[in-house]
């Protein structure tokens, strides 16, 4: 993978990045075949995980989790979360990560999947941005503005909801459906007036000096990510052994980049091509803010709402009852979503 030349002026993030932050995933790519992983750990059981770039297998190996599986798994890459939940309705995929609003055009589509775990981090990451020199202020004066966001998007919801705390509709914008690298490429050459999206994106403008935030998500979207599963897999018993020791991984693995960022940023950036001081400050504003929680009734009322709104808009084709696309069976002790997120302000 090309890395980026350090000049000071913000980059196009390499395309395999496209979604590998926590809480964002977009439309991009159509196909459910993800590009070809390796294989970790041994055993007869093998588990078929879905995976970003810089995403849950980078995390796991760097907090030292993949060094006693009893059970193996077979990692496929994916752009971002739609094509990965197409994977998981196809049954080629049993488990992967996605953002918050994937799910819900998933569900929206008919497909067969259950979201079994949830993690709750800072939205901060979640912006809205215009250029150093724009003139715009405050959100109601997006007005008449064109704005860029990623269809199906985290950051598609965090517009419309950015907008209508304003007092504005959807349709008082102009929208401009781009992926990142597209969107990334029409803000810094003026082409469109803002931008909706999330960390490491908002992290790489606001380094680079190329733009300020208009708005972010928090108290706007509920900051929530998730793990989805095939249903065939938690019908599988031994699947759903291995899914549910997956998952308790996954959560000492988050615990590990809260208590160790620079090393994550280092691992992040590697992986993924990015600049380590954009993975540091995408770390501590928004990646290593997560905390594991359960997939509860605040998870099903607020995805409810996302997936209402989608649905009011005419984005998504039918209604859906979140509530059916959930599987409790792994919430243990965890504590409720609506647990606050870790900070790192004492430690900066």
């Amino acid at each position: 993978m090309r890395r980026p030349r350090p000049a000071p002026a913000v980059l196009l993030l390499p395309l395999a990045l496209l979604l590998a932050a926590c809480s964002g995933t977009s439309s991009a790519g159509t196909s459910i075949g993800g590009a070809g992983g390796g294989t970790d750990g041994k055993g007869s059981l093998t588990l078929n995980v879905g995976d970003q770039k810089g995403g849950s297998e980078a995390v796991l190996r760097a907090a030292g989790e993949l060094d006693d599986l009893d059970y193996k798994i077979r990692w496929s890459t994916f752009t971002s979360g739609p094509p990965l939940l197409e994977a998981i309705n196809a049954k080629a995929v049993d488990i992967g990560g996605i953002g918050n609003t994937p799910p819900v055009f998933a569900a929206g589509a008919g497909s067969k999947i259950s979201v079994v775990a949830a993690s709750h981090g800072t939205a901060a990451g979640d912006t809205i941005l215009v250029p150093n020199g724009s003139p715009l202020k405050k959100t109601r004066e997006l007005k008449g503005k064109s704005v860029a966001v990623a269809q199906g998007s985290s950051a598609h919801y965090q517009l419309i909801a950015s907008l209508r705390k304003a007092g504005l509709d959807f349709k008082d914008v102009d929208v401009k459906y781009l992926q990142p690298a597209d969107a990334l490429a029409a803000f810094t050459s003026g082409k469109v007036d803002a931008w909706a999206v999330w960390d490491p994106y908002t992290s790489q403008v606001l380094r680079g000096k190329k733009g300020r935030v208009l708005t972010d998500g928090d108290g706007v979207v509920n900051g929530l990510a998730f793990q989805a599963a095939a249903p065939g897999a938690l019908r599988d018993k031994k699947k759903s052994a291995a899914i549910s020791d997956y998952l308790k991984r996954l959560r000492r693995a988050q615990d590990w980049v809260h208590k160790h960022p620079e090393a994550w940023a280092k691992v992040w950036a590697k992986d993924t091509g990015l600049p380590y001081e954009v993975a540091l400050d995408a770390v501590k504003r928004t990646n290593g803010t997560r905390v594991t929680v359960a997939v509860d009734k605040n998870v099903v009322r607020s995805e409810q709402k996302i997936a209402d709104t989608f649905a009011e808009l005419k984005l998504i084709p039918r209604r859906i009852d979140f509530g059916d696309y959930v599987d409790t069976r792994f919430n243990g002790d965890l504590p409720p979503s609506t647990s606050k997120p870790r900070t790192y302000r004492k430690e900066s």
